[in-house]
């Protein structure tokens, strides 16, 4: 399900399949897109949508399987990442420093959940959404860097030029010491605060990494 007439348009634009839309009463369809358009009677979308104050549009949009793109060379992995506000928020950062994908492994939230869908802002249907394991991951030519609040090389002096994965792990627990893994990257803070929330300290990995391959 998505929300709101710009997300609509924005699906239709990268080529997802529009099955319906359902509007307000006396509110105008996006137009262009294909699939059914229903009317809804007065006051009914507020009790089907599933925001407190919902826009206009509601739309059914096919959902789409992706495999990893071939030969990646810079992907966000989602490890055991339950806030589907975090997740949609990564998506919207890995689409603006250049990801070619974000994965979600077995146990994260599920990528088409509305509030998801909400948070990428539109990201979620341009950048390849792939389900999969850390060895998958890695069996595709990535190395993988887990993230932690407390050990690890520093950001900034972590070599993210070759092929890499950035691995963001549980909001309350983080990833396991143990976890199959090759390197750990942390970021320095100061003050008492335990961690960054896992979608800030992904958006700062991530445009770390772009930063670096712009600078090659």
């Amino acid at each position: 399900m998505v929300e709101g007439p710009s997300l609509v348009a924005q699906a239709a634009a990268a080529g997802w399949e529009v099955e319906a839309q359902f509007v307000a009463h006396g509110a105008p369809a996006v137009t262009g897109i294909g699939g059914a358009v229903h009317e809804l009677g007065p006051n009914v979308i507020e009790r089907v949508a599933s925001t407190d104050a919902p826009q206009a549009v509601l739309a059914v949009v096919r959902q789409r399987t992706t495999a990893m793109p071939s030969a990646p060379d810079f992907v966000v992995v989602l490890h055991g990442l339950a806030d589907p506000g975090n997740a949609g928020t990564i998506i919207r950062s890995a689409e603006a420093a250049g990801a070619h994908a974000v994965v979600f492994t077995a146990g994260s939230v599920d990528a088409y959940n509305p509030k998801v869908v909400r948070a990428s802002a539109g990201s979620l249907f341009r950048v390849p959404l792939v389900a999969c394991e850390l060895e998958e991951v890695r069996s595709a030519g990535l190395r993988l860097w887990a993230t932690s609040s407390h050990h690890g090389v520093e950001y900034t002096a972590a070599d993210l030029l070759a092929p890499v994965a950035i691995v963001i792990g549980n909001e309350a627990h983080g990833l396991p010491d143990d976890s199959p893994v090759d390197d750990w990257v942390t970021i320095p803070h100061a003050g008492p605060a335990e961690s960054l929330n896992a979608a800030m300290a992904a958006t700062v990995l991530l445009f770390e990494v772009a930063r670096q391959r712009r600078q090659r």
